[in-house]
């Protein structure tokens, strides 16, 4: 009977369609506990998931239900819903984080939702980060963008021990799932442990400092997008932000830390929208940032202008990058992931510093950027692979 009443609603929303085709999602039933005055949001794909976008707010009607109009153009995009944060996003009935929502709004008017019960504020969560991790602010100034923002740094396990040696630096964007299960939304990446693994194993004889940038939510899509989006609604800060990494972040690093400052020893890396913003990185300042890691890269979203910017702002030569994605991701991510490896090659990056990976098993999640890590970061580095390894393509 259920299956039947919905059936029902979208053909009925399907006649009713506008010209300007939009698509609802809308919530028919929430926890008991739900607060009458909390604003519900969505975030997902469309929105570089900011858990608090103004933008995406549903709107509340007089049955209790809550619903949002988004554009059928988004097409298929993966989703959550909120009460304004991570803390307070959607979960199963046992409290613990759901999987990604899907919808293919192109085929779709009227999507239909129940939530089970809200994330609990539970006991403060473990944290997982090593002993070689430190804040290095917790308001690091940023001028080019008018706001500050917590910065952590990794350091080799004998970087006290070492005092002539100097070290290559991976930038890392959403710093709060680098290293610390505590403040990690859908889990780590566990990079403190696969780099204290590959010293401890000799597989890494100089390691690196890593530098982690956490985003503020608010901001992120405005931070990782250099030109503005309408479909989702943010961007265009993304040239700012990348000026803040290269002009004040990294002289601060290279000032206070034994860095290998040349480009060759710089590496910037991120997922999805951070997998953007580092592609851009390096078109924009190709002489500091010599080795990008693109985990999921969401160039969807500004692929046309990123393209047109590539052609007055090559990457250079020298550069490796290291792309991996899912192929079931999205309908767009795998395609434009082999035309931005394509095209690097068309522009003179050697087929030897491209890698490209496309695991059947991948999401969009931490726990495959998680297991992916390694490989790129071996390839980036020049580190001798494992027996072990997933599969890196090159070609």
């Amino acid at each position: 009977m259920r299956a039947s009443l919905y059936g029902l609603a979208c053909a009925a929303a399907l006649l009713a369609r506008p010209a300007a085709a939009q698509s609802v999602l809308k919530i028919t039933r929430v926890p008991a506990d739900t607060p009458p005055a909390d604003t519900l949001f969505v975030a997902g794909s469309f929105n570089g998931w900011n858990p608090h976008s103004a933008a995406h707010a549903l709107t509340r009607a007089a049955d209790g239900s809550y619903q949002i109009s988004l554009p059928a153009t988004l097409g298929l995009v993966e989703y959550k819903f909120t009460r304004g944060s991570w803390a307070t996003g959607e979960a199963g009935a046992n409290q613990q984080p759901l999987a990604n929502r899907r919808a293919d709004l192109a085929q779709t008017p009227l999507v239909l939702h129940q939530v089970a019960a809200w994330s609990a504020p539970a006991a403060p969560r473990k944290h997982t980060a090593s002993a070689q991790v430190r804040v290095l602010s917790q308001a690091f100034a940023m001028p080019e963008l008018g706001r500050t923002r917590r910065v952590l740094v990794y350091l080799p396990a004998d970087y006290a021990r070492q005092p002539q040696r100097r070290y290559p630096v991976l930038y890392l964007h959403d710093g709060q799932n680098v290293f610390d299960e505590a403040t990690s939304f859908s889990g780590e990446w566990g990079v403190d442990e696969t780099l204290d693994r590959l010293r401890q194993t000799g597989q890494d004889a100089s390691g690196s400092i890593v530098v982690a940038i956490d985003n503020d939510s608010q901001h992120r899509a405005d931070e990782y997008i250099p030109w503005r989006n309408a479909e989702v609604k943010g961007g265009g800060q993304g040239g700012q932000y990348v000026d803040f990494l290269a002009k004040t972040l990294k002289p601060y690093v290279d000032a206070h830390y034994r860095t290998r400052p040349d480009a060759a020893h710089t590496g910037i890396a991120g997922s999805s929208l951070g997998g953007l913003i580092s592609v851009y990185a390096a078109l924009k300042y190709p002489r500091v940032f010599g080795r990008v890691g693109a985990f999921s890269p969401a160039f969807w979203v500004c692929n046309d202008s990123l393209r047109a910017y590539a052609k007055t702002h090559p990457a250079a030569r020298t550069a490796r990058f290291y792309f991996v994605c899912g192929p079931k991701e999205s309908e767009t991510m795998l395609p434009l992931m082999t035309q931005w490896r394509d095209e690097l090659r068309a522009e003179g990056v050697p087929a030897a510093n491209l890698a490209f990976s496309a695991p059947a098993n991948g999401e969009h999640r931490e726990w495959f950027w998680r297991r992916e890590f390694p490989a790129a970061y071996r390839f980036l580095f020049g580190l001798k692979a494992l027996p072990d390894s997933p599969g890196v393509h090159q070609r």
